[in-house]
């Protein structure tokens, strides 16, 4: 279980997972990087965890200042070394997002799309210290996690993925309440808002929840 996506979803592997996708879900993803968008200044600083190859970097890189994305999957560093040859204001780090090597008050958005909250399988609390010690203060921290309204969706795009044998067959005994769980030990969970509220109870930081597209559940701490 440990690295999943590391060692069996990396790279074009990944993408393809993007390149099926069904059209709602590519609503999605185009709504989760809108709201993002709303949230960079001109120059910001930025830091993607979890970005895979970059998918999202260009449209990032776009408006802030610069981007540094993080992954802990070296094929998706080296695929994505490619893949944003013609961006020239981003960079791509193999770093594990619950240990970050950077400086505190280094950025002005940390952002963590895409459920990667849940996604990374790390402590989630460590996850989050970590995204609040490297924000500068008066900066934002975004993480997403799936609606619940999105459930039915979500689901058949993983059969669309354990279809093409990039994730294993789905287990529909197991498989129920926002859990996707596979034969080959992976699971897809979600981070609810009663969840993500009482694992930032203990940091003394602003925080809303926000529901983007009927799809997302944006986690927003301002530091």
């Amino acid at each position: 279980m440990d690295n999943y996506y590391s060692k069996k979803l990396s790279a074009e592997r990944l993408r393809l997972c993007y390149d099926i996708a069904p059209q709602r879900i590519r609503q999605y993803m185009k709504a989760e990087v809108e709201h993002v968008l709303s949230k960079i200044k001109k120059e910001d600083k930025v830091l993607d965890l979890g970005c895979g190859y970059g998918r999202i970097i260009p449209q990032l890189a776009e408006k802030a200042g610069i981007v540094i994305g993080i992954d802990i999957s070296p094929d998706n560093i080296q695929y994505g070394q490619i893949f944003l040859e013609a961006t020239q204001n981003c960079l791509l780090i193999e770093m594990d997002a619950s240990k970050l090597f950077f400086p505190n008050n280094t950025f002005d958005l940390v952002v963590c799309v895409q459920n990667g909250i849940s996604a990374f399988h790390v402590d989630q609390h460590q996850l989050i210290k970590e995204s609040i010690r490297v924000t500068k203060t008066g900066g934002k921290v975004l993480f997403s996690s799936y609606s619940d309204k999105i459930w039915e969706v979500r689901l058949n795009w993983f059969q669309l993925q354990s279809d093409e044998g990039l994730v294993g067959e789905i287990d529909y005994t197991k498989t129920q309440n926002g859990t996707i769980v596979c034969k080959d030990g992976f699971t897809a969970t979600t981070v609810s808002p009663e969840e993500f509220q009482i694992l930032t109870s203990t940091f003394d930081f602003k925080t809303n929840i926000i529901e983007v597209d009927e799809s997302s559940i944006f986690f927003e701490i301002t530091i």
